[in-house]
């Protein structure tokens, strides 16, 4: 038996659509084990193609207020100059990534073990010499006001590898509970923890459970890795997007939209 895998939707003709791969019943056993899994080549080269030409040109649009977010960071290459990092809030935006968080929805609720609903979306850009995230738990970001549990569904539209800066996981810990709010993983968190890099090709997807400890490293590679992450929550603990995006933005809005004179730290 497998677990349905196929999600589609569209409102009109030329509407995008997304065919995944099915999810094992084995594969849906190792995601509760591990709290995280890897399902290899979900996505066929036409609709990769598709998730290409929508970044690019979201890349392309003046930033301005309104529109999905974008975020940017300073990297030295050799000069310092400012490039996008991240960008949020693309499913209001963007038919494609809109229609590409639907389809993931069936991912989900096989992870959740019940409908799932959209909590946020991003898409992480790591430019060489790009930054990398220090070890936590998703949950440990204010993550608890919102629900119980989560599962975070990422796409791999770049190959990435551990010299670009792949997401590094400890199988195991989501079963730990969280550590402590609003705080990284500390040595002592670690000491039991063995991090194994999970290096990924393009329309690779790697589900995460909320509580799956997990980092990654610098980009010392010369290509960027992007990755888009899908977010939810179990349908009946309720539809918190809204709400989530109100609270981002009130605390660590997009940088054009920030007031110069305001104090805005990224935590966790």
């Amino acid at each position: 038996m497998t677990h349905s895998g196929k999600g589609t939707a569209s409102s009109s003709p030329d509407a995008p659509t997304f065919a995944l791969r099915s999810m094992t019943d084995d594969e849906a056993r190792r995601y509760h084990d591990d709290g995280y899994l890897l399902l290899e080549q979900a996505f066929p080269p036409a609709a990769l193609q598709m998730i290409e030409q929508e970044v690019r040109r979201l890349e392309s649009m003046p930033e301005k207020p309104g529109q999905h977010w974008v975020y940017g960071e300073t990297v030295c290459d050799p000069e310092a100059r400012r490039v996008i990092s991240r960008m949020e809030y693309l499913e209001r935006h963007s038919p494609v990534f809109s229609t590409l968080s639907r389809a993931l929805t069936a991912y989900a609720t096989v992870a959740l073990e019940e409908p799932a609903v959209l909590f946020k979306e991003k898409l992480n850009f790591k430019r060489p010499g790009g930054a990398g995230f220090t070890p936590h738990q998703d949950q440990q970001a204010g993550w608890w006001n919102y629900a119980s549990r989560f599962v975070s569904i990422m796409v791999s539209i770049d190959a990435s590898t551990e010299e670009n800066g792949c997401v590094e996981f400890a199988a195991g810990h989501h079963r730990d509970g969280m550590f402590r709010e609003w705080e990284p993983l500390s040595e002592d968190d670690m000491k039991t923890m063995t991090f194994v890099p999970v290096e990924t090709r393009p329309g690779d997807v790697v589900l995460i459970d909320s509580f799956c400890p997990h980092r990654s490293s610098v980009n010392r590679a010369q290509e960027q890795r992007r990755l888009y992450f899908a977010t939810y929550n179990r349908a009946s603990e309720g539809d918190h997007l809204d709400a989530y995006y109100a609270d981002k933005h009130a605390a660590y809005p997009p940088d054009v939209e920030r007031n110069p004179s305001g104090d805005y730290t990224f935590r966790v």
